[in-house]
């Protein structure tokens, strides 16, 4: 039975849409990390047949993480509009987390059954009754439920994501009955992300109650479908990729679509001490390379929507930065992990991008000429980084993304101050 959530102040809301956050920016994370470790040829023991299903797979899986793209910006809408910067952060991989409700469980793996079954459970549109795969193990017992009268925000336990995000409704409707409208939006539209930035129609600015209510409902439809309609939504299409996978394997019980493929860290922290090392050297460079490229992205995200100038074309710099990082750093880089050894340690095994977090939420000044160096600065050690790098196996991706971090710098450079870039 799923006990209503009950948002009172600025404050809880705030909390819960940046769990939202959190819990958009994980699961988009593990949709990734599914997708890219997808083989990529015949060469791979795949056949012509199988090659067409799993490309088909790919472009599934990688369209509904594009999605989940435009939930984390349209929740971080709904944080801006109230006066809140945006939530990037998040619990590290890989481990299960503990920051969500006990039946919200994280971590990474490649494509297969386990995989899709998780998916379909964090899609599961709302009073659906499923079952997460073996390895999502409840950790905890339900947390007790807010009064409504606390002065600090207090964890609010959610069956399913639009559980979470009816709450969050309600609570937009309780503080406009409660201050107004005009008190309760109170942040500046500059600090929107709309199509003029991103490529998504149904990106919207958020200015008031209605335009807050159509964001949610756009989140929730499109990820467990409209109220008793979701043969569309995400659950809808990780149905049909599950069903389908399912008869492959039926058919051919050998038919293996993921490389094998283990989520592994280049050294350990305090509380990492039970996963694996990558003992490869080329393959932790590639690895630190993805994560400091990942890191990249959201500081220009966090940027973007704390920018304080009203320049149309920062903003667009701002936007055409994080698309470019996205598509010509960590997808490349993301399928190179994938089929690069973890080392001696784990023979026959790949690794598989963890998306580190290192304890960084943003650390760009607001001002906006010391972001630009910074940022400008960034990406060219980065592509430093990738032409330090010499192998064969990894030549043709790290030249592609060189040459893609170059560009980006390349373009910053007109935002600079004429000492800065000499």
């Amino acid at each position: 039975m799923e006990q209503p959530i009950v948002i009172e102040s600025r404050e809880e809301l705030i909390y819960l849409l940046s769990e939202a956050s959190q819990l958009e920016h994980m699961i988009l994370c593990e949709y990734l990390y599914a997708a890219f470790s997808l083989k990529r040829g015949t060469d791979e023991g795949l056949t012509p047949e199988h090659l067409e299903m799993v490309r088909r797979w790919d472009r599934a899986v990688s369209e509904v993480a594009a999605q989940e793209m435009l939930h984390l910006t349209l929740a971080s809408n709904l944080l801006t509009a109230i006066g809140a910067s945006p939530c990037f952060h998040r619990p590290n991989f890989p481990k299960l987390a503990k920051y969500f409700p006990p039946g919200m469980q994280f971590s990474l793996l490649p494509f297969g059954e386990d995989a899709l079954i998780h998916f379909l459970f964090l899609e599961r549109p709302e009073g659906m009754e499923r079952s997460d795969a073996p390895e999502y193990a409840v950790l905890a017992e339900a947390n007790p439920a807010a009064q409504g009268s606390e002065v600090v925000p207090v964890v609010e336990d959610f069956q399913t994501v639009g559980h979470l995000y009816r709450g969050i409704e309600q609570g937009f409707r309780h503080l406009v009955d409660k201050y107004g409208e005009r008190q309760v939006f109170v942040g500046p539209p500059r600090a929107q992300a709309t199509q003029d930035y991103f490529n998504w129609d149904e990106l919207i600015p958020v200015r008031d109650l209605d335009s807050a209510i159509t964001a949610i409902e756009t989140i929730v439809e499109m990820g467990e479908g409209a109220r008793g309609d979701w043969q569309d939504s995400h659950y809808g299409k990780f149905l049909r990729v599950y069903e389908e996978y399912r008869a492959a394997k039926d058919a051919d019980p050998d038919f293996e679509p993921a490389r094998p493929v283990v989520p592994a860290v280049c050294r350990l922290l305090s509380d990492e001490s039970n996963l694996d090392l990558i003992e490869d050297p080329n393959t932790a460079c590639v690895t630190d390379l993805f994560n400091a490229s990942y890191e990249l992205l959201l500081q220009v995200l966090v940027r973007f929507f704390i920018h304080e100038d009203e320049n149309p074309d920062e903003f667009h710099a701002l936007a055409d930065l994080s698309v470019g990082l996205m598509f010509g750093s960590i997808r490349p880089l993301g399928r190179l992990l994938t089929a690069l050894p973890i080392g001696p340690n784990l023979p026959g095994k790949t690794a598989g991008p963890t998306f580190e977090i290192f304890g960084l939420r943003s650390y760009l000044l607001p001002h906006r000429d010391a972001a630009w160096v910074l940022l400008h600065e960034r990406l060219l050690e980065l592509a430093d980084d990738c032409a330090s790098i010499e192998t064969a196996e990894t030549k043709r991706t790290l030249d592609h993304v060189e040459q893609s971090l170059r560009k980006a710098a390349a373009q910053l450079e007109p935002f600079l101050e004429p000492t800065a870039s000499a």
